[in-house]
C-alpha cells in the first residue's frame, strides 16, 4: 500500500514526465507552463498575474548542475522572487563547481503552495518558495515576521532578514522535513479603494476590504478601522467593480500586475504589512550534501535576500511609474493611527513565546 509521501512522489513525476514530454527536453532546463496548465486542483495563486505565459518570460539558468535541485514557485518566472532563484541558481553552480544548480517551475507547474510545502516536507521535490502565513501553521512563531506594523521601513525588515538573527528560528522547521534558507518579500502591502482616498482609520469605517482568507488579516483591518472581508485573489477585481467590496490591500507589484487599479485608482499608502516569502529546502536533502556545499547553499541565499529586495524596489518604481500614468492617484499616509490601533495584535503575537519575544527585541534592536 502507498503512504502519503509515495503517492506524492508519484503524482509529481507524472507531472514532470508530461512536462519533459511538452517542452522535448530534461525538465532542469525546461520553461515551465503558465498559470492556467497548472495542475487543475491548483487555486489561483495569490498576486500570480493574470495573463502570464511562458512567451513572456526570462530564459532561465543556463547553468545546470549534476544534481538539479527543483523549486517550485507559485508566480511567474518574471517575478523578482523567481528572478533571484535563477541568480542563485548560477551561483551555486559556480560555488560547487558545478555539482547543483536550482530549476525553478513556475505558475504553480508543482502545485500551489500549499501542495507545495507539502511535497518539499515529503522529499517529492527539493525546494519551494512559500508563504510565510503557512508556516505559521508548523510554527507559530514565524508569526512575528508577518505581523503588521512590525518594521519601520523595507530597510529594516531586510537588515533583519541579512542578520542571521532568524537562524533558530529557521531550523525549528526541520524535524517536520524542512528547513528555511532565507526571507524574501515584495514590499509594502497598502489599502486601495474604489471611491476616494483613505488617510485615517474614520475614513476606512464601514468599508470592506478585501484580505487573504486569514484570521489574522481579518484582525488586521478590523483594527485599521476598517472590514477585513476574506476572499479569494481570483475574485477581487470583480467585487470591486460590482461594489460588493470597496477596496482590497496589497504590493503595488501585484496591484499592477492583476489591473486592480482600473477598478480601485485610489491607493493610499498605509504601509501596514510585508508579508514575508520563504525559501525552503528538504532537510534531508540539505543534510545530504556535504558540509562544504551545504555552508555555500546557506551563505549563498542569505546573500540572495539583497538581490530579490533591490529586483523588487525596481520593479515597484517602474510600476509606481506605470500606474501614475493610467491615472492612479497615490496618497501619502500619516500612519501612526493605524499602527496605534493595530498595537493590542503586535503586542499578541510579540509576546506569543520566548523565542517571539527575543526576536521582537531584535527587531526593535535594529529599528
Amino acid at each position: 500500500m502507498f503512504n502519503k509521501r509515495n503517492l506524492l512522489a508519484c503524482l509529481l513525476a507524472g507531472i514532470l514526465m508530461l512536462s519533459v514530454t511538452a517542452c522535448g527536453g530534461n525538465p532542469a532546463v525546461s520553461q515551465a507552463p503558465a498559470a492556467n496548465d497548472a495542475p487543475a486542483a491548483s487555486t489561483p495563486a495569490e498576486g500570480a498575474p493574470a495573463d502570464a505565459s511562458p512567451a513572456d518570460a526570462p530564459p532561465a539558468a543556463e547553468k545546470v548542475g549534476k544534481t538539479v535541485l527543483k523549486c517550485s514557485f507559485n508566480q511567474s518566472i518574471d517575478n523578482p522572487e523567481a528572478q533571484t532563484m535563477v541568480d542563485l541558481s548560477d551561483k551555486l553552480f559556480d560555488a560547487t563547481e558545478g555539482r547543483y544548480s536550482i530549476e525553478v517551475y513556475a505558475n504553480e507547474l508543482l502545485g500551489n503552495q500549499k501542495d507545495s510545502l507539502e511535497l518539499v516536507e515529503n522529499g517529492a521535490i527539493e525546494m519551494a518558495i512559500v508563504a510565510n502565513s503557512l508556516v505559521e501553521n508548523v510554527n507559530a512563531d514565524f508569526s512575528v515576521i508577518g505581523c503588521p506594523y512590525m518594521f519601520d521601513s523595507i530597510d529594516h525588515q531586510k537588515k533583519l532578514f541579512q542578520s542571521g538573527k532568524l537562524d533558530e528560528l529557521y531550523a525549528t522547521t526541520e524535524e517536520v522535513g524542512f528547513t528555511v534558507l532565507s526571507a524574501y518579500s515584495l514590499g509594502p502591502r497598502c489599502i486601495y479603494t474604489k471611491e476616494g482616498p483613505i488617510t485615517t482609520p474614520e475614513e476606512l469605517t464601514g468599508k470592506k476590504i478585501r484580505v487573504m482568507q486569514s484570521d489574522t488579516m481579518v484582525q488586521m483591518v478590523n483594527y485599521m478601522g476598517g472590514v477585513g472581508t476574506p476572499m479569494s485573489q481570483g475574485d477581487v477585481y470583480s467585487a470591486i467593480q460590482a461594489g460588493t467590496l470597496d477596496g482590497a490591500e496589497n504590493n503595488v507589484i501585484t496591484y499592477t500586475d492583476l489591473k486592480q487599479y482600473e477598478v480601485a485608482p485610489f491607493y493610499s499608502e498605509t504601509n501596514h504589512l510585508m508579508i514575508p516569502d520563504l525559501l525552503i529546502i528538504n532537510t534531508d536533502i540539505l543534510k545530504g550534501m556535504s558540509a562544504e556545499d551545504q555552508k555555500a547553499l546557506k551563505d549563498l541565499s542569505t546573500e540572495s535576500v539583497n538581490v530579490m529586495f533591490t529586483l523588487a524596489a525596481n520593479l515597484r518604481e517602474e510600476y509606481r511609474n506605470t500606474c501614475k500614468e493610467l491615472g492612479v492617484t497615490f496618497t501619502e499616509v500619516d500612519i501612526t493611527p493605524f499602527q496605534n490601533n493595530m498595537q493590542p495584535l503586535i503586542d499578541s503575537v510579540a509576546n506569543r513565546s520566548d523565542m517571539s519575544k527575543a526576536i521582537y527585541q531584535e527587531i526593535l534592536n535594529l529599528r
